[in-house]
């Protein structure tokens, strides 16, 4: 049954809460008949109120900040695999109480804090991050190994012993991609660290793995997690956000206003793409309107109804184009936005002093639940 928009406010960030079952569901076969542990990545999904539901599948959760840590250890109830660019000494106390796992970006972080590790109360597995050199992304600000990325430890750097405490290596160099991708990628993971794999517990493959995508080849990656695991004998992680939370629910928003921009009809809406989307704009892509396609044009027809959406922010980039609808929009439509619960929620802002979008679940009851909104003490705690 479709969702009811009539019932969710505007704007709102809306999660299905069976498409997140679909998703889940998935993941766990992949986790069940790999071998591998799969965790949720917070940087790409962290909507808690879920978080009940993820750990009956999932095996645990990854962090990349001490708040991070925090939420899952609240929330999920677990300890956190964390890993961060670099530790401030002021929080490496709370991080290692909140973490099960810890990656260091660099031989001097570990040099930092090792005794620290070493001489808590509890066993924390410790990791370094190493950088293949190598990875299938287009866009820079993504790519962890362009030349000089500060993000991981290259070979040459690294002697034939790893330093005594460390029992993991951790890579992640995937966007968004498919196991044809990570099997290219291994193929310089093994020859640049291939002899260090033999000397740790395991290794974290990261995330980027789209497995919820259709299309995507499980079997095939399922077969590359038992190679590894057998080769090496060591455990082997991975950390999808997007997969998680791939294509699970919307973001609802409505027109505002139309103007004519020199000939070009614009659709402002009460979302910003800058404030609220930012991914379209930093990655970027077009995301996809429920009843709309691309602008459709051509002389031998008259061309529908076309309409950039525009940002409520005063940015003069704000603005996605170019959409054709069936029929004309008016001041007050609702204009819904596909896929937007991963990578989005978690980079909103308030630029501007937009107010962010409301947060909910359609559940699978088909009942909306409102988790949350947002005013103006939000803005002004933020600034």
């Amino acid at each position: 049954m479709p969702i009811d928009i009539s019932q969710i406010p505007s704007p709102c960030y809306v999660l299905e809460e069976r498409l997140l079952r679909r998703n889940l569901e998935l993941l766990n076969r992949v986790q069940t008949e790999s071998g591998a542990s799969i965790i949720v990545a917070l940087k790409g999904f962290s909507m808690y109120a879920t978080f009940p539901m993820v750990k009956q599948y999932l095996s645990g959760a990854t962090a990349s900040s001490l708040n991070e840590t925090r939420l899952i250890v609240e929330e999920m109830g677990c300890l956190a695999h964390t890993y961060c660019p670099a530790y401030k000494p002021a929080e490496f106390a709370q991080i290692m109480a909140n973490s099960s796992h810890i990656t260091f970006n660099s031989l001097n972080q570990w040099n930092q804090f090792k005794d620290q590790v070493q001489g808590f109360e509890r066993k924390i597995s410790c990791g370094i991050r190493i950088n293949p050199q190598y990875a299938e992304v287009e866009t820079d600000m993504y790519n962890p190994c362009i030349v000089g990325s500060r993000l991981g430890v290259t070979r040459e750097l690294l002697g034939k012993e790893l330093p005594e405490g460390i029992e993991g290596l951790h890579s992640h160099t995937l966007c968004e991609n498919d196991s044809y991708t990570l099997e290219r990628t291994l193929v310089h993971i093994e020859e640049k660290f291939g002899d260090l794999l033999h000397q740790v517990k395991w290794l974290n493959l990261g995330g980027g793995h789209l497995m919820t995508r259709e299309g995507y080849n499980h079997e095939h990656l399922i077969g590359l997690i038992k190679r590894l695991r057998e080769t090496y004998n060591i455990e082997i992680i991975l950390e999808p956000g997007s997969a998680i939370g791939w294509q699970t629910g919307y973001l609802t928003s409505t027109v505002l206003d139309i103007v004519d921009a020199q000939g070009v009809d614009v659709a402002i809406l009460d979302v910003s793409f800058a404030a609220h989307m930012p991914d379209t704009l930093e990655m970027p892509y077009k995301p996809r309107i429920w009843g709309a396609t691309d602008a459709v044009e051509g002389a031998e027809r008259r061309p529908k109804p076309t309409y950039r959406m525009g940002g409520m922010t005063c940015l003069a980039g704000d603005y996605m184009g170019d959409y054709s609808f069936d029929k004309p929009l008016q001041v007050g439509d609702s204009v819904v936005f596909d896929d937007m619960i991963h990578y989005t929620m978690v980079k909103t802002t308030t630029f501007n002093g937009v107010g962010l979008p409301s947060i909910g679940i359609w559940k699978e009851n088909d009942e909306f639940q409102l988790l949350k909104s947002f005013g103006y003490e939000t803005y002004k705690d933020r600034i």
